[in-house]
């Protein structure tokens, strides 16, 4: 979903690595530090030691660099996350369990891009707010179709209504990644103790189990 015109894009991916990346870490520092409507392109140019001039010829303004950095880091979260489930196991508390695993071990390998999108998220700048909002609806009802096509349902109790009781779990347990995030965000990822995350998680998974499970 990346935008900005393929041409403008080729010419980015075109450039030597090494430059790709002050660009990328530059204006992602900028816009985790300060949000989209405090960023300045005139900080992202001098930490990535470039001219102005070179970066709106990759990016014609900072909402093109905005987007595309949500685009880009959002496109790396989902094939990291779907390269390591298993999208066959049939529970739907194991596999929302290994999610969070995986979005924690993912938070701990590229935190800058876990941090950019949260507070993407948080987002109210009318110049991006809807673009963002249609990307995450887009992006939320494309995955959450992958993640249940293989869900066994007969575990389910009579009469409950089983995809309501999907979107309840669904929603519950995207909720505890999210405040976990932010509970955490002030600690170094290194010293995350994840097993402790995960026990407390089990904890309202059995609740939730004993709620929509026969």
């Amino acid at each position: 979903m990346l935008i900005g015109g393929f041409t403008m894009l080729l010419k980015f991916f075109n450039l030597e690595q090494e430059k790709q990346e002050r660009i990328l870490n530059a204006a992602t520092k900028e816009f985790a530090e300060k949000n989209y409507a405090n960023a300045s392109t005139n900080e992202i140019v001098k930490q990535a030691g470039i001219s102005k001039g070179l970066l709106f010829h990759y990016f014609k303004n900072k909402k093109e660099l905005y987007l595309f950095l949500y685009d880009y880091y959002l496109e790396l979260l989902v094939n990291d996350l779907f390269a390591n489930i298993d999208l066959d196991e049939p529970d739907i508390f194991n596999k929302y369990r290994s999610i969070t695993l995986i979005k924690f071990e993912l938070m701990k390998k590229h935190p800058e891009m876990f941090t950019f999108i949260r507070l993407a998220f948080e987002e109210d700048s009318p110049e991006i707010k809807i673009e963002l909002e249609k990307r995450n609806k887009d992006i939320l009802k494309s995955s959450y179709s992958k993640l249940a096509s293989s869900i066994d349902v007969s575990k389910f109790k009579e009469g409950i209504d089983i995809p309501k009781a999907m979107n309840i779990i669904f929603w519950s347990l995207e909720a505890f990644g999210y405040q976990k995030q932010e509970q955490t965000k002030e600690i170094p990822l290194d010293q995350l103790n994840i097993e402790d995350l995960l026990e407390e998680m089990d904890e309202y998974i059995e609740m939730l189990k004993l709620a929509f499970y026969k």
